[in-house]
């Protein structure tokens, strides 16, 4: 008798361990899921990357939390990711600045775009809003083009930093439109607005959440959304692309990446509960509130946008002549 429980216990041990084993060897990691963001907390990333850490907590089952390693415009954030073991346990919430601009924009980045991550899904996307001190003349993007022709390097535009996004969509429109602007820096858009609604500025391109609020209160006008599909919040206002620069699309982007050598396994598995967390009603109106769509997508897919924005971008910093050693 005591044999036979004996034997039956051991039998149970057994396929304890075998379970627990199988699970710890399957796509996911048993143990918690870090997400590195590398800007500070409070900044639209970090929200989006804590509203995904509560929606995946829910449906791994296990703690998903976020990492903050800001510096260095998110350098210091991708190369903990970069360095980290690959096996489906640290995720870097992305930026389109990080990883489609900071290749061009500094001579010494200590990662590689496409060669040190392996791409897990997009997760929102959202536009820029060109906009213009209320008393600037031209009130869209055709009268724009025409009153810059006229006025070659007279026209200042601002944006909150060199080689930020807000700066390289203005170089990208000037390139396509050909005119020539002044280009003004600040520290920050928020320097920028208030000098823009001051007059000191002509124009800029802002985020959604950032300048709508500017423009209801009639301190600024808006001349144009920069992505191919107009704005929810502003449904009358025409896209740049409508008002006559075809193929002009601009947003401001942020995807999940895993370090490179992580198994395609554990990628897939990974962007399968990201699709499933960003299902979550709540999720998508987070993510609307803070001027963007979610957009999720396959590891693929990502990856050849990755490509493509980091070329597009790189001959944005190019033709600006933008350089940050």
């Amino acid at each position: 008798m005591k044999a036979t429980i004996l034997r039956r216990a051991l039998g149970a041990f057994c396929f304890a361990a075998a379970t627990t084993a199988a699970f710890a060897q399957g796509p996911l990691p048993a143990k918690p899921l870090r997400i590195v963001v590398g800007y500070p907390a409070g900044q639209t990333v970090d929200i989006i990357a804590r509203n995904y850490a509560a929606a995946l907590t829910k449906e791994l089952g296990q703690p998903v939390y976020v990492d903050n390693r800001a510096g260095a415009n998110g350098s210091l954030g991708a190369q903990e990711v970069k360095k980290s073991a690959p096996d489906g346990s640290t995720l870097l919430l992305g930026t389109l600045g990080q990883m489609a601009i900071n290749p061009t924009l500094y001579k010494k980045l200590p990662y590689d775009t496409l060669k040190d991550f392996a791409p897990v899904s997009m997760v929102s996307m959202g536009p820029l809003l060109l906009v213009a001190n209320p008393s600037f003349p031209p009130n869209d993007v055709k009268e724009l083009v025409a009153y810059a022709k006229a006025r070659p390097g007279k026209i200042d535009f601002g944006s909150g930093g060199n080689g930020i996004t807000a700066h390289l969509a203005m170089e990208m429109f000037q390139a396509q439109a050909g005119i020539q602007l002044n280009h003004i820096p600040y520290k920050g858009s928020p320097a920028a607005l208030n000098d823009l609604m001051g007059g000191q500025v002509s124009l800029m391109f802002d985020a959604v959440p950032a300048a709508l609020p500017h423009v209801k209160s009639g301190k600024l006008k808006a001349l144009a959304i920069s992505g191919l599909k107009r704005n929810p919040q502003l449904p009358s206002l025409a896209t740049v692309d409508e008002q006559g620069l075809k193929g002009f699309d601009v947003n401001s982007w942020v995807g999940f990446l895993a370090p490179a050598g992580t198994p395609q396994a554990t990628v897939d598995a990974l962007n399968a509960a990201i699709h499933r967390a960003a299902a979550s009603p709540a999720l998508v109106e987070a993510t609307r509130a803070i001027g963007s769509e979610v957009q999720v997508d396959t590891p693929a897919h990502f990856a050849a946008f990755l490509q493509t924005e980091v070329r597009k971008w790189g001959q944005a910093v190019t033709d600006g002549r933008v350089q940050i050693d």
